[in-house]
């Protein structure tokens, strides 16, 4: 198949950023004496940033579509974030450039979008990308027919290769209009055909051998050094850890066990954590964890949040407890606002003191800045965090980062724990207080309700291992605004919040982790209401994304009609994917209402997926968690009587990741819960699909139960 020279063109780089805190520092957009586009109407501050580009920029939605159509014009697609570093770059370069501009806006309809305000809009031209480069990451640039089917992309373009893409594009389209026709629809129909699902009728067995083959052969590609996958760049990937501890402690392997644990280790001592403020950053471009890429996105910090409070269950390493702590009080002081909803993300980019904007620059120390702020601790604190020939970074610059334990920096320097308790602490807050006086990175203020719904899962596991009723309470008071604000009459969920507006229909991800933060909910407050809205979240979900052909669940409601195909994500990449999650959702749930259907589809799905699994295990790692549930023991605890809240926290003490924790304090209509109430004791029932053991009176008894 010849493709157009054009057609085949691209320079790609993936590259990624991010976001603030205490005095919230929000986008600004300030009219620079140019005529405001259209992007001055919208809520996300992406948009916003791009409001007085002399680019005519439209924001996605049917009326810019039909602009297309209408004056039969190639469509530019943009599609970026707030806190991208190299999405600023290119607008830098090319989109405030008044002759590329005037490029754009003769032959083309220009529409920005926000991935993170739509990320369905961002999987299909995503898909497209790598179809035809092999690559993909943002800036996503994309270039279609006025009906929306890509025809060409790439990622960033320096201004001169974005100049002659816009040249060759619009050149070919006005002289040979077919062949650029033709290509759409062979890309389109590779589109389409890479995101079947194949439905796999043979019964599978989901059994230990075969999921010990499956770690097995993921195992390999484990740095079992650095922690994390090997090579760089370093994502943490919660989902991938999470699957891997409880696998090493299901099936007695020491060793997987040691990896996590490392990873984690590898990951707070880190230049991705930030030793001042914490909270993690994005990834690190090196192996070792050392050089972020600055930005803060709330998903990453929901996550590992859930990540270690697992691991503090199960090893009680009071370390692990501390990064909970701290990364907590960073979300509450910078990514939490009034209402409890939590902003998406802190740019990477600030401004230095000459008033340059540089990735980092809120983040990074000169040695005379160090010894200014420290002074008599000096040579000890460069020993602590690495400030050395050998950890220098770009201009003279440090990124604080430790290599060391405190057991062995102790030993090192004749100090007991206690001494270097004050010292740290003290450290911090000196550094934070000279770190005060520069400028903020700026905050993107919008509320995405997948993105809060993994915040609230991770408030109510921070609570359920380490007791703190506030981190309840912040759970509730953002659960709340998602049923007040974001939940509609319908039983609909909107996807996003800005301003005092919702705009923006949900996608299945926005349902998927919003029922299972309710269901968590209840679980540790044993509330039914919140069980209640999962179930009834559920079954809007059943009837507006669910495919009876497949049994997998669209990403898009069948209330949208604006995309020239519907996605279907089962990838678990970095935010598990929509499927996995509403798979264990309906485990889960059917068996809280004895739903036998539920139950089918749930394993009709990880069926489904079971190919690709064995052919890349860690793309799929909360699938794997669901596989868990079928292959080794899985229990239905259910307590009932006066006592039974007193007996939910006893449990949590406890690292049981094996059960579905059920409750009651008085009668209850909850199918697992029926006629199981005596008024006179609290009584643990241990079960297995409905079939269960003598109840039992004492937390550690019923623990037994489980773990024989």
């Amino acid at each position: 198949m010849m493709i157009p020279k054009v057609l085949i063109f691209v320079a790609c780089f993936i590259l990624i950023s991010s976001c603030t805190k205490k005095e919230e520092k929000h986008i600004v957009i300030v009219d620079q004496g140019r005529p405001a586009n259209d992007l001055v109407h919208e809520t996300s501050p992406y948009l916003l940033e791009h409001a007085y580009n002399p680019v005519d920029w439209k924001a996605w939605n049917s009326e810019s579509l039909e602009l297309a159509k209408k004056e039969n014009k190639l469509v530019v697609i943009s599609i970026g974030y707030s806190a991208c570093h190299w999405c600023h770059v290119m607008e830098e370069e090319s989109f405030e450039n008044d002759s590329i501009a005037a490029l754009m806006n003769e032959n083309f309809i220009s529409i920005k979008v926000d991935r993170e305000e739509r990320p369905d809009v961002d999987q299909i031209y995503m898909d497209a990308v790598q179809l035809m480069t092999g690559k993909g990451g943002w800036p996503l640039n994309c270039i279609s027919l006025p009906d929306g089917r890509p025809v060409f992309g790439g990622t960033y373009f320096t201004k001169d290769q974005w100049t002659k893409v816009l040249v060759e594009m619009s050149d070919l389209y006005k002289k040979e209009p077919e062949k650029v026709i033709a290509y759409a629809d062979r890309l389109t129909k590779g589109m389409k055909y890479k995101d079947l699902i194949t439905v796999n009728k043979e019964a599978v067995a989901f059994n230990t051998k075969s999921l010990d083959a499956l770690v097995n052969f993921w195992k390999p590609s484990l740095d079992l050094v650095d922690g994390g996958q090997q090579g760089a760049p370093k994502f943490p990937m919660p989902n991938q850890l999470l699957f891997l501890l409880r696998y090493s402690v299901q099936n007695n392997d020491k060793e997987l066990q040691k990896h996590v644990e490392n990873s984690l280790f590898k990951m707070a001592n880190g230049g991705i954590y930030d030793q001042v403020g914490g909270g993690f950053s994005r990834y690190t471009v090196d192996e070792e964890w050392h050089i972020p890429h600055f930005e803060k996105m709330l998903y990453d910090n929901a996550q590992l949040v859930s990540l270690y409070a697992a691991a503090y269950q199960l090893t009680g390493n009071e370390y692990y407890k501390k990064i909970i702590e701290e990364t907590l009080d960073f979300v509450h002081t910078e990514l939490t606002q009034k209402d409890g909803a939590f902003y998406s993300s802190i740019n990477a980019d600030s401004k230095t003191n000459t008033g340059e904007l540089r990735e980092g620059a809120f983040y990074i120390w000169t040695k005379n800045e160090l010894e200014t702020i420290i002074d008599r601790e000096i040579e000890l604190f460069y020993s602590y965090y690495n400030i050395n020939e050998a950890r220098k970074w770009e201009d003279d610059t440090y990124i604080l980062y430790k290599t060391k334990s405190d057991t062995a920096f102790l030993k090192e320097f004749g100090l007991t724990q206690q001494d270097l308790n004050v010292l740290v602490s003290d450290w911090k807050s000196r550094l934070d207080t000279f770190r005060e006086e520069r400028e903020r990175p700026s905050t993107d203020d919008k509320v995405l309700t997948s993105w809060n719904a993994l915040m609230i899962k991770g408030y109510v596991d921070a609570y359920r291992v380490l007791g703190n009723k506030k981190y309840l309470a912040r759970a509730i008071k953002s659960a709340e605004f998602i049923t007040t604000k974001q939940l509609n009459k319908d039983g609909s969920l909107f996807h996003n919040y800005k301003d005092g507006r919702s705009t923006i229909e949900g996608f299945s991800e926005d349902y998927a982790h919003t029922i299972d933060a309710f269901i968590s909910l209840y679980q540790v407050t044993l509330d039914e209401q919140w069980l209640v809205m999962a179930s009834d979240l559920m079954k809007y979900s059943m009837i507006h994304f669910y495919d009876k052909n497949s049994g997998m669940f669209y990403f898009t409601s069948d209330q949208q009609t604006n995309l020239i195909t519907r996605k279907t994500e089962v990838v678990d990449q970095v935010i598990s994917s929509s499927n996995s999650v509403l798979a264990i959702n309906l485990f889960q749930l059917g068996h809280y209402e004895s739903n036998k259907d539920y139950s089918k589809i749930s394993e009709r799905m990880l069926s489904n997926v079971y190919k690709d699994i064995k052919t890349t295990p860690s793309a799929y790692a909360n699938w794997l968690a669901l596989y868990l549930n079928y292959s080794n023991p899985y229990y239905e605890v259910a307590i009932s009587g006066s006592n039974a809240m007193e007996k939910i926290k006893e449990l949590h003490s406890y690292y049981l990741p094996n059960i579905l924790i059920a409750g009651a304090t008085a009668d209850s209509d909850l199918p697992i819960m029926k006629n199981r109430f005596n008024k006179d004791n609290t009584y643990i029932y241990v079960c297995v699909d409905g079939s269960c053991k003598l109840p039992v009176t004492d937390t550690e008894r019923a623990v037994g139960q489980l773990l024989k």
